[in-house]
């Protein structure tokens, strides 16, 4: 067999890039800090939401519990967190929510301080104006009908128009792509899909303040989890440029599920995630942080 020369060897792996159109970025890893508290609903957490700087956290538990809290950092580094407020999410008719249609998984948080949740077990978005508000669902169209009962909208995100994003966990196209499901203020359309590569499953999204889509994944083996992030251009109608810009060994970190894109005081890109301890001892509510590139 011929040996090929190196501007061969370089042709080819063009060609193969083209053809997965993935690109490689790697984002450095800042921080892990397991989070601590002794209430018995503290856990479970699949939704985080960064802002003022890094200084404070929304995050959702998939049981209907929402809290704020307060973040001490030394050199950029998350050295404390400290519980302000919490809440149980309403219904609509202003009952505490549990069991299946409490099955909370996304949130999204607007410019005015109000937020959407993604919900699982029954498959819906809705409307908060503030912890203690009642919920005001968004309309379903019959394709929600149709997901997965437990492998539906895991993920929500918003943009800078204020549309939101979601996306099943487990239910894919008839070519084997992730649907993404886009609220307009008005309706549910389906402005594009993300291809499924190997076992990763959506888990998270955001929105950065670059415009950028992003999309955290996970895999899950007999001795751990697996993490993922990827992302994309964001367009009106299409996604463009996919980079992946980091994927763990097993084990590297607890069940992250959560995800906030955030900039920090010295204006670089963050990656900040939450784990999900699935209220078991052997895990752990974790807050992960990344560096990213621009």
């Amino acid at each position: 067999m011929r040996r090929r020369s190196a501007i061969q060897l370089i042709a080819a792996s063009l060609v193969a890039g083209a053809v997965w159109a993935v690109e490689a970025k790697t984002a450095s890893h800042l921080s892990g800090y397991t989070w601590k508290h002794p209430a018995a609903w503290f856990g479970g957490f699949s939704a985080v939401h960064v802002y003022d700087q890094g200084q404070r956290i929304i995050a959702l538990s998939d049981r209907s519990t929402v809290i704020e809290a307060r973040i001490e950092r030394d050199r950029g580094q998350i050295t404390g967190v400290t519980l302000t407020d919490h809440a149980r999410l309403l219904s609509s008719t202003g009952r505490a929510m549990s069991g299946t249609a409490g099955d909370s998984e996304g949130i999204a948080v607007a410019p005015d301080g109000s937020f959407y949740v993604s919900f699982e077990g029954i498959h819906r978005v809705a409307h908060y104006t503030g912890l203690k508000a009642k919920a005001r669902v968004l309309p379903r169209p019959k394709a929600f009908d149709a997901l997965n009962g437990n492998g539906s909208f895991e993920a929500l995100a918003m943009d800078s128009s204020g549309r939101l994003y979601t996306l099943p966990e487990k239910n894919r196209t008839a070519q084997g792509d992730i649907p993404v499901y886009r609220w307009d203020g008005q309706g549910w359309a389906t402005p594009f899909v993300l291809p499924q590569r190997g076992k990763f499953l959506p888990v998270a999204a955001d929105v950065g303040p670059d415009g950028r889509f992003y999309l955290l994944e996970r895999a899950v083996g007999w001795t751990g989890f697996r993490s993922r992030l990827r992302r994309w251009q964001l367009g009106d109608g299409e996604v463009t440029g996919e980079e992946t810009l980091f994927e763990t060994g097993t084990g590297t970190h607890d069940n992250l599920e959560g995800l906030s894109i955030w900039r920090d005081d010295q204006d670089r890109l963050r990656a900040t995630m939450i784990s999900d301890d699935n209220f078991l001892a052997l895990q752990r509510t974790e807050l992960v942080e990344y560096l990213l590139p621009d």
